[in-house]
């Protein structure tokens, strides 16, 4: 005799009650078995449950998790070791290996890029505008086709 059969719908509010529990915890050192327990899965069983539908692992997801709150704190100019350490890495190495390698650019890099950015469109912020809304707007004379 098998066990209870749940319904599918429970068992994905428990992934997704999973996934959340990452996107809140994501700067804590969180491991499989915390997010699993949230689960309420054993950690194997929730890998595979997990995989399936999100076609990632858990630890996968934490990653890209964590690198899209670095891209995010370094576009606002947050320095490369306090964005490390605020989004959960313990070492800027493995920090900028890994961000390197799913952005293509090492994080200093993206920090520079981004403020280099941010001072063009500070110096000439018409240029970022698109012509038809500043021609609305009379911030530009008409122009002629």
């Amino acid at each position: 005799m098998t066990g209870p059969q749940y319904p599918r719908m429970y068992l994905y509010r428990r992934l997704v009650q999973a996934k959340l529990f990452i996107d809140r915890h994501y700067a804590e050192a969180i491991d499989l078995d915390c997010i699993a327990d949230e689960a309420y899965f054993s950690k194997f069983h929730f890998i595979k449950q997990f995989k399936a539908i999100y076609h990632q692992t858990p630890h996968q997801y934490l990653k890209t998790v964590r690198i899209e709150k670095a891209r995010q704190l370094l576009q606002e100019g947050t320095p490369v070791s306090d964005t490390c350490y605020a989004v959960g890495f313990e070492s800027i190495s493995s920090f900028s290996h890994l961000f390197k390698r799913a952005t293509g650019m090492a994080p200093s890099a993206y920090l520079q890029q981004h403020q280099a950015l941010k001072a063009q469109v500070a110096a000439t912020p018409l240029a970022y505008i698109p012509g038809c809304f500043a021609e609305k707007y009379g911030w530009l004379p008409k122009q002629q086709f």
